[in-house]
């Protein structure tokens, strides 16, 4: 589905991703580790719009999308959360999901006076679709309350649930288990594992949690120094030296570190 093809991004003399390749196949769930600093959310923010490659090329499904804003990569199925969910914090639970698809009647002046019957409609339509998310997620009963004041692991549900609001062909999770306590991140594997088996999404998460990588993850990619040092199963990458070296700087003898790096 997506083709990054020998992506560089450079601030200044530095450089965040530096060459970096791979392919994110349809269907899968891509786990993409490394220490920090090694340029994953740099590489996100480029593949998502948020930043421009200095050089290099990003495909999907054939189609050249380099540099293309996160607005038409929304539009094409390309979506991606945070590391700090990004809620409208006033709002309720249901009332984010429901400003999340584009083009809605009421955001239109001449709808708002001669088109209430139609925005009236698709209200209902979305507010249920928004009550549909919120049961698979687990979290309809927090759909009254403020997003504001629900937990960090709940926001982190509220952002996938985004997700679920539009025809999501492909969804990058930065760091979807940071701050997120275990019976949560569960909560929130199950989801994924649901959404890419019933609903066909196609995932890539950053996360730094092994469990939660081996639970869901087949490929995983490590990358360090902008670079990518290793694509395969987890256990293939926690026995390769190159790995365990950007990971630790020590070599074999303390490879069961990298279980909790």
């Amino acid at each position: 589905m997506i083709v990054i093809e020998d992506v560089h991004k450079h601030f200044g003399g530095f450089h965040a991703v530096d060459g970096a390749t791979m392919t994110i196949h349809d269907g899968s769930i891509t786990g993409l580790i490394g220490p920090n600093g090694a340029g994953k959310t740099t590489l996100f923010n480029v593949i998502a719009g948020v930043l421009e490659p200095t050089s290099g090329r990003v495909t999907m499904g054939g189609e050249d999308i380099t540099g293309l804003p996160p607005h038409e990569l929304f539009h094409k199925g390309l979506l991606r959360t945070f590391q700090i969910a990004h809620e409208f914090g006033s709002m309720t639970c249901r009332e984010n999901l429901m400003m999340v698809p584009g083009a809605q009647s009421g955001e239109s002046l001449w709808n708002t006076w001669f088109g209430r019957k139609r925005i009236a409609e698709e209200e209902r339509a979305l507010r249920a679709k928004a009550d549909e998310v919120l049961d698979f997620l687990t979290i309809s009963h927090l759909a009254d309350h403020p997003a504001g004041a629900i937990s960090g692991g709940q926001k982190k549900l509220l952002e996938l649930g985004r997700t679920m609001m539009v025809d999501a062909r492909i969804v990058f999770l930065d760091e979807v288990g940071a701050g997120v306590n275990r019976t949560l991140l569960n909560t929130i594997g199950d989801a994924i594992i649901r959404l890419n088996k019933e609903r066909g999404y196609t995932f890539v998460v950053i996360e730094h949690d092994m469990d939660f990588i081996e639970r869901l993850c087949d490929p995983v990619i490590c990358m360090a120094e902008g670079k990518v040092l290793a694509e395969g199963t987890l256990a293939e990458i926690k026995a390769n030296e190159q790995v365990i070296e950007a990971y630790l700087g020590t070599g074999l003898k303390n490879k069961d570190k990298l279980e909790n790096a």
